[in-house]
C-alpha cells in the first residue's frame, strides 16, 4: 500500500507542477484581465506584462514552486500532511482540510446509503436470478439490469429530473430539483429531518446505485451459477443433501468471493462522491468540490482530495483481501 500510495501521489503531484495553466498562470491571467478592464486598457495590460516576470517569481515563491520538485513533494506530504494544512488557492482564509471536512458528511450520507442498498439488493437478486436461470423472472430482471447498466449516470440523472421534478409540463413534481435539505422555519424534529433528507436523496441515490447495482447483480448470478455446476456441489447432493442445502450452505459462500472485490471501489465512493451526480443535483459533496478545485486549478485542494481518495481505495483493497480469507479459509496470502 505504501509504495502504491507514494507512486500515485508523486506522479499526480509532478503533473500539477509541469502542466500549463497552474495557479501561477491563473493568478497572472486574472491580474491581466482586471488591468485590461480598468482604466488604461491596453496600456495597463502592457504594464502588467512588463512586471509579470518579477511577479511570477514572487508567486512561485509564495506557492513554493521555486524549490526542487522532490523538496516540494516532501513538504506537501510530510510538512503539510498530504496538503491538508495548505491554504486553498481560491479561498486563502481556509485550508484544504477545512473545505474537505465540510463536505465529508454530505458524501457519507450518499455513500453509506448507496453501499448498503447496493449489496442488500444485489446479492439477493443475483441469487434469485441464478436459481431461476432462463425463466421469465430472470429474463425480465436482466432486461431492467442491462438498461440501468447501459444508461450513463448523467443521462439517467437528467431523465429522472425531467420525469419526477416537474421540469416538463404534464409531469408530476414529486421530488426536489436539487439540494440536500429544505428550508425549515423552525428547527426540524429528527423524524422531519430524516424524512426531508430521504426526499432529497431519492433520485441522486438511484443514480449512484444504478451502475454498480447492475454489475454486482450479474456478478453474483454468474458466480453462483459457476459454483452450483461445480463438482463438490454435485457430490454434496449425491450424498443425500437437498439442492437447497447444497446451494445455501456450500455454493453461496464460495460465490461471494468475486463480490468482495468490489469493496475497494465502493468504500472509496463513500468519501469521494460522484462528480456528475452531485453537479446535476447541486449537492455540495466531495465530488463537486474536486471538480471545482480541478477546474479552478486549486491544486492544494485537489491533491489533498486525491491523497485521501487513494488512501480509502487502498484500505478498501486491503479489506477485500481480508474478506477473501474470511469467506474462503483456503486462501492464504502468507503461504510461499
Amino acid at each position: 500500500m505504501i509504495p502504491t500510495f507514494l507512486g500515485i501521489t508523486l506522479v499526480c503531484f509532478s503533473l500539477t507542477r509541469f502542466l500549463p495553466g497552474g495557479p501561477v498562470e491563473m493568478r497572472l491571467m486574472r491580474m491581466k484581465g482586471l488591468a485590461a478592464q480598468g482604466e488604461g486598457g491596453a496600456a495597463a495590460a502592457a504594464q502588467v506584462k512588463q512586471v509579470s516576470a518579477e511577479y511570477r517569481k514572487e508567486l512561485e515563491k509564495q506557492f513554493g514552486f521555486d524549490k526542487p520538485i522532490l523538496r516540494q513533494y516532501w513538504d506537501w506530504l510530510v510538512v503539510n500532511r498530504m496538503g491538508l494544512k495548505l491554504a486553498s488557492y481560491d479561498y486563502p482564509d481556509r485550508t484544504a482540510w477545512q473545505l474537505i471536512r465540510d463536505r465529508i458528511p454530505v458524501s457519507l450520507w450518499f455513500g453509506v446509503i448507496s453501499f448498503l442498498l447496493t449489496y442488500l439488493l444485489c446479492i439477493p437478486l443475483g441469487i434469485v436470478k441464478a436459481l431461476r436461470h432462463r425463466q421469465a423472472f430472470d429474463a425480465v430482471s436482466s432486461l431492467l439490469v442491462f438498461a440501468a447498466y447501459a444508461a450513463p449516470s448523467f443521462a439517467l440523472a437528467m431523465l429522472l429530473k425531467m420525469v419526477f421534478c416537474g421540469t416538463m409540463d404534464g409531469l408530476p413534481d414529486l421530488f426536489p430539483i436539487g439540494g440536500l435539505s429544505s428550508d425549515f422555519g423552525l428547527p426540524p424534529t429528527t423524524f422531519e429531518f430524516l424524512l426531508d433528507r430521504a426526499w432529497h436523496m431519492a433520485l441522486p441515490v438511484a443514480c449512484y446505485v444504478a451502475g454498480s447495482f447492475a454489475m454486482l447483480t450479474l456478478m453474483m448470478k454468474n458466480s453462483l451459477l459457476d459454483q452450483i455446476s461445480a463438482d463438490y456441489v454435485r457430490t454434496v447432493i449425491a450424498k443425500g443433501a437437498t439442492r437447497r442445502r447444497a446451494v445455501w450452505f456450500h455454493a453461496l459462500r464460495n460465490s461471494l468471493i468475486p463480490i468482495a472485490t468490489g469493496f475497494g471501489s465502493m468504500i472509496s465512493l463513500l468519501f469521494a462522491g460522484s462528480i456528475i451526480v452531485e453537479t446535476v443535483f447541486e449537492i455540495p459533496g466531495m465530488g463537486r468540490l474536486s471538480w471545482d478545485a480541478l477546474v479552478g486549478r486549486d491544486y492544494a485542494v485537489f491533491l489533498a482530495l486525491l491523497a485521501l481518495t487513494s488512501v480509502f481505495q487502498l484500505i478498501g483493497n486491503l479489506i477485500s483481501d481480508i474478506a477473501y480469507i474470511i469467506i474462503d479459509p483456503r486462501i492464504d496470502f502468507a503461504r510461499k
